[in-house]
């Protein structure tokens, strides 16, 4: 991996950290080199007279170096203090670099996920708007078929011509209204109604996969594979039709 790949990568995670660590690792930060600083020997500082040399006076000193206060009171004076006081400023400003860009990460998330759930509305409301204009036609069609199916259920067995009649017409309309669900389902996204899109897909899907044909005028009723198909269509169409009517009252 190339040396860009790897700082990339690097300021990648630095960023996906949450700035609330950060922060928790700059206050950290302070009672940690004041430990160290309360283990040198006080000849390693300038400390003000009647100066306190106490944990707590590292501590304050600590917090002045961290955050680059430097109000001079008590000042490093020798190689190690000098070097572990470089060390904790450097570390200090490290630390709000990546607090900030944290920040500045998690502002970013945010708008980004504002903006998609800002498009993802807009997209709900004009599929929505899109599906309403077509439900009165499709509760319409709907209703034909479920009342072509009942007809037809009625004057089976021994349904004659008349049976015939209805099965064709049926058929027909069983047609009409598999066109209708399929081409709806190539112009609104009907995922977003879970149930709208299954009973429209496995309506259409049966339309195509029977292989139907009219009862022959010798014969006294429709065949077993019509029958079975009207039963499991009509199933369907009811579903269709009542998740619909909710929609549409919504």
């Amino acid at each position: 991996m190339k040396l860009t790949d790897r700082l990339r990568h690097f300021w990648h995670v630095v960023s996906n950290v949450r700035p609330v660590i950060w922060i928790l690792s700059y206050i950290g930060l302070v009672p940690v080199f004041a430990i160290f600083y309360w283990l040198l020997p006080d000849g390693q500082f300038r400390i003000p007279d009647n100066a306190g040399t106490d944990f707590g006076s590292w501590l304050y000193y600590s917090i002045v170096t961290i955050t680059t206060l430097g109000f001079g009171d008590y000042t490093p004076a020798h190689g190690w203090a000098q070097c572990i006081t470089a060390i904790e400023v450097m570390c200090g400003l490290l630390l709000l670099g990546f607090f900030l860009n944290a920040v500045g990460s998690m502002k970013s998330e945010i708008d980004v996920e504002s903006e998609r759930e800002k498009q993802r509305r807009l997209h709900e409301a004009a599929e929505h708007d899109k599906l309403k204009k077509m439900v009165p036609v499709l509760l319409h069609q709907l209703n034909l078929f479920i009342t072509g199916s009942e007809t037809l259920t009625r004057l089976t067995p021994g349904g004659g011509k008349d049976g015939r009649a209805a099965a064709e017409e049926l058929l027909h309309t069983a047609s009409r209204t598999s066109l209708m669900l399929d081409s709806m389902q190539g112009r609104i996204d009907l995922s977003l109604w879970p149930q709208i899109l299954e009973d429209s897909f496995a309506f259409v899907a049966a339309c195509q996969m029977f292989d139907i044909h009219l009862p022959k005028d010798n014969e006294a009723e429709p065949s077993a594979t019509l029958l079975r198909f009207v039963k499991e269509t009509d199933k369907l169409a009811r579903s269709l039709e009542t998740a619909l009517t909710e929609f549409a009252s919504k």
